[in-house]
């Protein structure tokens, strides 16, 4: 019977260690390869890395290129609507946390979806004769592999490999992704970072910074926030393995005064999510001195939630992403403070400089004069530190 413990026989604890690196590597293919690199091309791959990738996925998952890819970028550009493949907000989060694999399964039968969507996927003689016709194959292969190096083991091992994607994408990801968790940036959608789950999901978990800046290689933004990802994008881009291409921008502020120019302008519009976050960081002091003000006035609206906390999410997002239900509460606070109306109404001017429009450059760039002149003259102090420092921003 000792061929019930197949070739390599280890302690209890040793067959949990290994199904955790090969679960990681799993995860490190599904974030390095299938979305960074084949979904968002934020960084090319030399081809040794990425035929490895897409041969233990074909393994590990049976996932095929071009369906998971396909889904990704409809999840993207369809996101929180009836559309979109797997949203919480619509499906609810029940739904897309236990049944994620399922609702992957049959949007990847949607031919529309993918011809759309699919665009640029792998289409070599292995995509065509193998990981796309047999994807049942790879689990097989990598079941009889399990069992003949664990014996029994292998069995649970193989199980668990076989679970690992649906339940921390398809589940996790895809339904808490977009439920629960922090948010650095007001996007026009409900993605959120969760931590601290970044060893187990290869930095997938800051889904926020990533659906604010879809195509970068990164996805940490904070100086606390670790993306295991970018570490082995890293170690890949240093062995010559990988090139990156696209990252978030990055704000660069320039010393002394500068007269605003059209660069000035191109490095705002680029930069509006984080310039949103920082106009309501910057305003936060003054927004919670003007709750307490009319809190001890007796002034106050009476609200379900904290004002000043929620006042900073306002100040984050563009009026048309306000919730609509939302609004009512908002006009019921700025009608009680004129400090307040002022802050929120110069925040939705700013969204002139990055929204559609018909304006030209020159037109937008004498709205952001205009509006950096007005804020200098507020008479607010953080409104005029924040413009000061708007004029000195320039593009990385």
């Amino acid at each position: 019977m000792e061929w019930l413990n197949g070739l390599i026989e280890m302690p209890w604890w040793g067959y949990i260690v290994v199904l955790l690196v090969l679960t990681h590597i799993t995860i490190a293919g599904v974030t390095i390869f299938l979305h960074r690199n084949q979904t968002h091309r934020g960084l090319d791959l030399h081809p040794i890395p990425s035929h490895f990738f897409r041969f233990w996925l074909w393994m590990t998952t049976g996932m095929v290129t071009k369906e998971w890819v396909a889904i990704h970028r409809k999840h993207h550009a369809r996101c929180e609507t009836a559309e979109d493949p797997h949203s919480p907000q619509v499906l609810g989060l029940k739904k897309v946390m236990l049944e994620g694999a399922e609702l992957y399964r049959k949007e990847s039968k949607n031919k529309e979806t993918l011809e759309k969507f699919g665009v640029g996927t792998p289409d070599d003689w292995l995509e065509r004769n193998i990981y796309t016709p047999h994807s049942i194959m790879g689990p097989t292969l990598m079941a009889i592999i399990d069992i003949s190096l664990f014996g029994a083991n292998g069995l649970w091992m193989w199980a668990v490999q076989m679970a690992w994607i649906p339940f921390w994408a398809a589940g996790v990801i895809n339904g808490v992704g977009h439920y629960f968790g922090y948010r650095n940036f007001e996007c026009e959608d409900a993605s959120t970072n969760l931590v601290p789950w970044g060893i187990i999901i290869g930095g997938e978990e800051l889904h926020n910074n990533h659906h604010t800046f879809g195509t970068s290689a990164k996805f940490s933004n904070k100086w606390w926030e670790f993306d295991l990802g970018w570490a082995y994008i890293r170690c890949l881009s240093a062995l010559k393995m990988a090139k990156v291409r696209k990252v978030a921008p990055r704000m660069k502020m320039v010393d002394g005064h500068m007269e605003l120019d059209e660069q000035a302008l191109a490095a705002i519009i680029a930069n509006r999510y984080t310039i949103a976050a920082n106009y309501a960081k910057s305003l936060k002091r003054v927004v919670g001195e003007e709750v307490d003000k009319l809190r001890a006035n007796a002034s106050l609206p009476h609200f379900d939630f904290n004002p000043d906390r929620q006042m900073k999410v306002w100040l984050k997002q563009d009026a048309k992403d306000t919730p609509v239900g939302e609004k009512p509460h908002l006009d019921s606070l700025l009608a009680q403070s004129k400090v307040l109306d002022q802050v929120y109404q110069m925040r939705q001017e700013l969204t002139r400089l990055w929204e559609r429009s018909s304006l030209t450059r020159a037109e937008l760039l004498s709205h952001l004069q205009d509006w950096c002149t007005r804020a200098e003259a507020s008479g607010i102090a953080a409104l005029q530190d924040f413009s000061q420092r708007l004029r000195r921003v320039a593009a990385v």
